[in-house]
């Protein structure tokens, strides 16, 4: 889901992608792995317009933000943190690639670790601002509206989630009206 409020501009975007538990070797802990977004996905109608949620290069400009590595966007199931080494972003040619050592506790194993092992989770997610000048609208062949999202301004969280879908189009579709009446 899109969180978006009146005076909000972050949103967040949901994938059906890979995202596992690594149990690890002896000696190491769980890794949970996943990409938080994908290149070049067209979206489905997000009410009126779709979306290429990235662009290669969008994200070149925040891979050094301090960014959280959160179960179901919840700043209550921290799972890792760049800044502390525990959470590692990479770009390759899929998209953001997440790895995440996750934390040895009860409630980790038991909410995160054994449903994913179990495939039951996933998705994955990503909680971002578009930079001012990081997007791009245009008409498909079709009519359809499509924003393409080429520049980030901030890269908030990413992780694992239990519901990954399409979101609520709040905050784009604000920037799609803000577009519409230009």
């Amino acid at each position: 889901m899109t969180q978006a409020t009146a005076t909000s501009d972050r949103e967040r975007r949901f994938f059906r992608c890979e995202v596992r538990a690594d149990p690890g070797g002896e000696g190491q802990g769980a890794k949970i792995i996943g990409y938080g977004a994908t290149f070049n996905s067209l979206s489905e109608n997000l009410g009126g317009f779709r979306e290429i949620i990235i662009k290669p290069g969008a994200f070149d400009t925040v891979m050094q933000d301090d960014v959280r590595g959160l179960f179901n966007h919840d700043p209550n199931f921290v799972l890792g943190r760049t800044k502390s080494g525990t959470l590692r972003l990479t770009l390759d040619d899929t998209g953001l690639r997440y790895e995440i050592d996750a934390p040895d506790t009860q409630t980790v194993r038991d909410l995160v670790l054994a449903p994913l092992q179990r495939g039951d989770i996933d998705g994955s997610s990503f909680n971002f601002r578009v930079a001012h000048d990081g997007e791009r609208w245009y008409y498909d062949d079709d009519g359809l509206l499509i924003r393409e999202i080429t520049k980030f301004a901030r890269l908030y969280d990413v992780g694992p989630v239990a519901f990954p879908a399409y979101p609520d189009s709040a905050a784009a579709s604000r920037s799609m009206q803000e577009y519409l009446a230009t």
